[in-house]
């Protein structure tokens, strides 16, 4: 009977012992999707600090006397379609992107953001009911409060290259996105331009574009002249600044040759040259751009990687980098300050898919050795780790020893 007892006994220790383990790799699994999935974005955006403006009117005890806008821009998020998007690939990349943003929106408090084309990676193709699930899908992904502007400018993969593009896709495009291609606020004017579109080849919808640009090119003159003229009367005036410009397309360029950091393209990549009207704007869409907006500063995507660039007068151009781990593995957005008559930036990178990946590679292999110990198959690494710190520790202080005594001898 007693045997009976203990061997009872034995076998509920087995038990209460393979649940306590299964208890602990639960609450481990727990804590590292937790944290690979949820606190490392918080973890690291929480180290991004709006820029601040230097200005006359500023000093260390009282901000500028100017409202501030805080903006950020992102660009290529490139939400996989049903073509091309496996499903792993979509929740994975896509999560990523959803936590970046949202964590950024909590920690940041933006009040505008501005996506610099390709949104989505197959809207030059997509069936309808195709597009309407990716437009879904980035609706939830890129929620955001009322008092926060989501401001979104189109991209090749959104309505296809010069040669794909049509007017149904651009329909399609700004039924969705407020088509708009001025937006002010705070005195603030911001151009938001259809780069596609500025191929100079007399297409009409080339030629709408470039009439409406010539338009918002006189409305922005008309706000910088002191002494308005009869046709400068029409409408509601604009703020007296001059605008920034955002493109899907980067101006003229020859290369990223002399582009650098860590969110530059790769140093194989750079001096690769530019192909115009599909890697960049052409020389002349360029020009075009510079003397009818006479930006202050133009943010553009379409690369994939960093870049700035000083155009004509020594206007500054910032490629802004991906923001999605499928195109590289350091994502990033800019952070704007902004006043009438200045400017601060800086970047925010988000957490690289590679310390994802390795915190994941470490996880699985700490829980496969402490199953193999548990069960025999494998030595317990704690007691040897012991015995090495025990000889390290022996051997550090016998030979700590003799050379105290070697010293004490040579000093008698």
């Amino acid at each position: 009977m007693a045997t009976i007892r203990f061997g009872f006994r034995r076998l509920n220790f087995h038990l209460l012992r393979r649940s306590f383990l299964l208890l602990k790799l639960t609450a481990f699994v727990i804590a590292v999707l937790l944290f690979c999935e949820f606190l490392i974005y918080y973890l690291v955006i929480v180290w991004c600090n709006w820029p601040e403006i230097k200005t006359p009117a500023h000093d260390s005890e009282r901000e500028t006397l100017e409202p501030v806008l805080k903006a950020m821009f992102l660009a290529d998020t490139h939400l996989l379609g049903e073509v091309r998007g496996h499903w792993l690939d979509k929740l994975r990349r896509e999560w990523q992107m959803e936590r970046a943003f949202q964590t950024a929106l909590w920690l940041l408090r933006p009040e505008v953001v501005f996506i610099l084309g390709d949104i989505f990676d197959e809207g030059k193709w997509s069936s309808p009911q195709a597009w309407a699930d990716d437009v879904e899908r980035f609706q939830k992904m890129f929620r955001h409060p009322p008092h926060v502007q989501l401001k979104v400018v189109v991209g090749n993969h959104d309505i296809g290259f010069h040669y794909q593009m049509s007017t149904y896709r651009i329909k399609r495009f700004e039924k969705i996105f407020n088509p708009e291609r001025l937006f002010s606020w705070k005195g603030i004017n911001f151009v938001m331009v259809n780069s596609i579109a500025l191929e100079g080849d007399g297409c009409n919808i080339c030629s709408e574009a470039e009439a409406e640009l010539i338009e918002i090119s006189h409305k922005l003159n008309c706000s910088l002249k002191e002494q308005h003229s009869r046709r400068c009367e029409d409408g509601q005036p604009l703020p007296a600044s001059a605008p920034v410009l955002l493109q899907h397309f980067p101006l003229y360029r020859r290369s990223d040759a002399n582009c650098s950091g860590d969110d530059a393209a790769p140093p194989e990549e750079r001096g690769i040259p530019f192909r115009e009207r599909y890697d960049a704007l052409s020389r002349e869409a360029s020009q075009k751009l510079l003397w009818w907006l006479r930006p202050r500063l133009v943010l553009s995507g379409h690369t994939h990687s960093a870049c700035e660039v000083l155009h004509g007068a020594g206007i500054p151009e910032l490629s802004v980098p991906s923001f999605s781990w499928r195109n590289r593995n350091n994502p990033s957005f800019i952070m704007g300050s902004m006043t009438p008559m200045d400017y601060a930036l800086a970047k925010c990178y988000l957490p690289c898919e590679d310390t994802v990946l390795i915190t994941y590679c470490g996880a699985a292999g700490f829980l496969v050795v402490r199953i193999l110990v548990h069960f025999g198959l494998l030595a317990s690494p704690s007691p040897f780790g012991w015995k090495l710190l025990r000889k390290f520790k022996t051997s550090w202080w016998s030979s700590g020893s003799k050379a105290l005594t070697g010293g004490m001898a040579q000093k008698h």
